[in-house]
């Protein structure tokens, strides 16, 4: 599946529905919406994103999900019956991450805040440092497990798995998402 740019455009200010299931275990949490993603109605749908191969690198999937285009129902269950979640800091659709405005990260920390609370996951998962640190007002966030914690979950800031992220591998991103799963129960150690 491929689309135009004028196609994609189209998608702008876009929503995309969460991806949660009864037993949320590990909520993985992405910046905004891609225009691909409000295209497809599938997280990090991007053909280009390091999403799912990081997740089957970590051992937190044991098969390849395909990308570039809606996720099956098949996908989905098996997904979902991992403990897995996806939602975003902001739900407006943009080419890139940086058409976010300070406010509406914030604004979308505060509803996140209120998802996690309701939808109880053992770990949330914030896949971009920047974006949480202007959600949260946290400037001085590092990468890693966040002492704090996050309405009752213990809480990690991961590199972002954009193409865009030059400096992160695959195999970097792996590593770095298997903590949050060793801690939720999702993988072994």
């Amino acid at each position: 599946m491929g689309f135009t740019r004028g196609e994609l455009e189209s998608y702008a200010g876009d929503t995309v529905a969460d991806l949660v299931g009864p037993d949320l275990r590990l909520l993985f949490v992405g910046i905004n919406p891609s225009l691909w993603t409000a295209a497809t109605q599938t997280h990090f749908a991007y053909p280009g994103n390091r999403f799912y191969p990081a997740l089957q690198v970590a051992g937190i999937i044991e098969r390849p999900i395909q990308r570039g285009v809606e996720m099956s129902d098949v996908d989905r269950e098996y997904f979902l019956g991992r403990g897995l979640g996806i939602t975003n800091v902001a739900q407006r659709a943009t080419a890139k991450a940086a058409e976010l405005s300070a406010q509406e990260l914030s604004d979308g920390g505060a509803v996140l805040r209120e998802f996690v609370r309701s939808s109880k996951p053992v770990v949330v998962a914030i896949a971009g440092i920047t974006a949480y640190r202007t959600a949260f007002g946290i400037p001085k966030a590092s990468m890693g497990e966040q002492p704090e914690g996050f309405e009752g979950a213990r809480l990690w800031i991961l590199p972002n798995p954009s193409g865009l992220n030059a400096h992160e591998t695959t195999e970097s991103l792996g590593a770095a998402y298997r903590a949050p799963a060793i801690a939720a129960g999702v993988v072994g150690v």
